[in-house]
C-alpha cells in the first residue's frame, strides 16, 4: 500500500477544509476503498476519515424519507419505512455484497463505488479508467461482466451498484455540500457515461461532500420491486437487474398509471429504459403488455461474444419485475 496521510475530522467544515486537498480521498465505511489501496489501484496521498460526522440519520418526511451519507447499508435495508414506502431500494440493497459487509458499507460509500471491472482491478493491464490514456484492456478481453449500453471507444466498464439502479428508478435526489454551498443532483444525472473521459465517474466536483440522498415516497414506489440475476445466490454482482416501479388504477390488470424502470449489471451507469416506461402508460397490467414492453429495452445494444446475452436476460428480468409488482408477489 502506498503512503498516505489520514485525518479524522470532527467537524463538516474542517472535513470540507481537508477533501479540498489535492489527491484526497473520503473514507466512509472503507469497504471499497481500503480495497483497492491494498491492491494500488488507487493511490491518495491523502485519506479523510469522514466517520465521525453526524451523517447518519434515516429520516422520513410527509413525502420523501431522506437517507444521511453515513447511515450503513444494513440500517437502510431494514429500516421499516424504508421496507413499506420503498420496497425496491430494501430489495437493492439486500441482494448486494454480504451481511457483514452490509453493516460497514455506507449509503455514500454504495453511491462512489468503483466499478468491478476485471482490467481496472488489475494495475498490471491498460485502463483508462485507473490511468487515463493507458488504454482499454477489456475491448479485446473477457467481457462477461462488462456494459453494452453507455460504452464508448475508452470504456466499456460496468457499474458496480444495485443501490444506484434502485434510487434511478425512485427518482431519487443527491444533496452535496462544497466550500460554495449545497446543490442538489438527481442519482440519475449523478453519474457520467465514460465517453473520451473514464476516470470521471459522477458529477461531484472536488472539495464536495455528498450529505445524504432523498427518496420520494410516492405510490409509484410504493409500488416497486428488485430483481437480481448473478452467478452465485449471494455475494456476487449483477449480470442483470431491474428496478420497476408501477401504479397501476383498478387493481390487478387494471390501468398502468405510471412506470419506472432502471437497469443494473447493463449499462457503464444506472440504466433508465423511458421507451419501456412509455409503452406501459395507458396500458392494461397483463403479461402480454409487460413481454411487448420488456422487448422494447436495450434498443441499440454495444455487444461482444461473452455479454450478448445481456441483452436478452435483462428483457426477461423487466418482465419478471413487472409481473412481481402489478401481482403483488413477495
Amino acid at each position: 500500500m502506498n503512503p498516505f496521510s489520514y485525518l479524522r475530522p470532527a467537524t463538516e467544515k474542517e472535513a470540507l477544509a481537508a477533501i479540498a486537498q489535492p489527491d484526497t480521498m473520503v473514507l466512509a465505511g472503507g469497504t471499497s476503498l481500503v480495497d483497492l489501496m491494498r491492491l494500488e489501484v488507487m493511490r491518495p496521498q491523502h485519506v479523510v476519515d469522514i466517520t465521525g460526522l453526524a451523517l447518519a440519520k434515516i429520516e422520513t418526511g410527509s413525502s420523501s424519507i431522506t437517507i444521511g451519507a453515513l447511515a450503513t447499508n444494513s440500517e437502510v435495508a431494514y429500516h421499516p419505512d424504508v421496507v413499506a414506502k420503498l420496497p425496491a431500494l430494501a430489495d437493492a440493497i439486500r441482494s448486494g455484497a454480504s451481511g457483514q459487509i452490509r453493516n460497514m458499507a455506507t449509503t455514500s460509500g454504495n453511491l462512489l463505488q468503483r466499478t468491478r471491472c476485471a482490467y481496472f482491478r488489475d494495475t498490471a493491464s491498460p485502463c483508462n479508467k485507473r490511468s487515463p490514456g493507458s488504454g482499454c484492456a477489456a475491448l479485446e478481453g473477457f467481457t462477461r461482466m462488462n456494459a453494452i449500453v453507455g460504452t464508448s471507444k475508452d470504456c466499456i466498464a460496468a457499474h458496480p451498484s444495485d443501490m444506484c439502479v434502485a434510487l434511478v428508478a425512485l427518482d431519487a435526489s443527491v444533496h452535496v455540500r462544497g466550500a460554495s454551498g449545497e446543490r442538489t443532483v438527481k442519482v440519475a444525472d449523478f453519474h457520467t457515461l465514460p465517453g473520451d473521459h473514464p476516470n470521471v465517474e459522477s458529477v461531484l466536483q472536488p472539495g464536495e461532500l455528498v450529505i445524504s440522498i432523498e427518496v420520494p415516497t410516492t405510490p409509484l414506489a410504493a409500488k416497486s420491486r428488485y430483481v437480481k440475476v448473478r452467478d452465485r445466490a449471494s455475494y456476487a454482482f449483477a449480470l442483470a437487474s431491474a428496478a420497476v416501479a408501477l401504479e397501476v388504477q383498478g387493481g390487478p390488470g387494471g390501468t398502468i398509471k405510471a412506470a419506472s424502470i432502471a437497469l443494473g449489471g447493463v449499462g457503464t451507469k444506472p440504466w433508465r429504459e423511458p421507451a419501456v416506461e412509455q409503452a406501459l402508460v395507458g396500458k392494461r397490467a397483463t403479461q402480454e403488455v409487460f413481454s411487448s414492453a420488456a422487448n422494447l429495452a436495450l434498443a441499440t445494444p454495444d455487444v461482444r461474444p461473452d455479454n450478448a446475452f445481456k441483452v436478452g436476460l435483462a428483457k426477461r428480468i423487466i418482465e419478471r419485475a413487472l409481473a412481481l409488482v402489478a401481482g403483488g408477489s413477495k
